[in-house]
């Protein structure tokens, strides 16, 4: 497998971890009533899963110029932790709206 696709899917797969596990530390925290800290660790996530957006574009304009890269497991292994982080971001976010909700009720 080409270095430069290995290199992206684990650029892939760190960022978008980091993203899912903060966005994890929000819903704790809107959980422990710190709302104001889990919305700025929603912004934090948001960053990290925007980095590795900006890897995962790079094998899409790949594609488009007519480069074509080996599909592996470890390319579809980094596809699946963005996807993940991504929708545990968006899921904290209604979590925190819940939270903050319901504690100003």
């Amino acid at each position: 497998m080409d270095e430069k696709i290995v290199e992206i899917a684990f650029q892939l797969i760190s960022y978008s971890g980091d993203a899912r596990g903060i966005a994890m530390e929000a819903i704790h925290s809107a959980k422990n009533g710190n709302i104001e800290e889990a919305r700025n660790l929603i912004k934090e996530a948001r960053e990290q899963i925007h980095k590795a957006h900006e890897f995962q574009t790079q094998l899409i304009q790949d594609e488009a110029a007519g480069i074509k890269n080996e599909i592996s497991i470890l390319l579809i292994h980094s596809q699946d932790h963005f996807m993940t982080g991504s929708t545990v971001i968006d899921m904290a976010e209604e979590f925190v709206d819940l939270y903050d909700r319901l504690e100003n009720k």
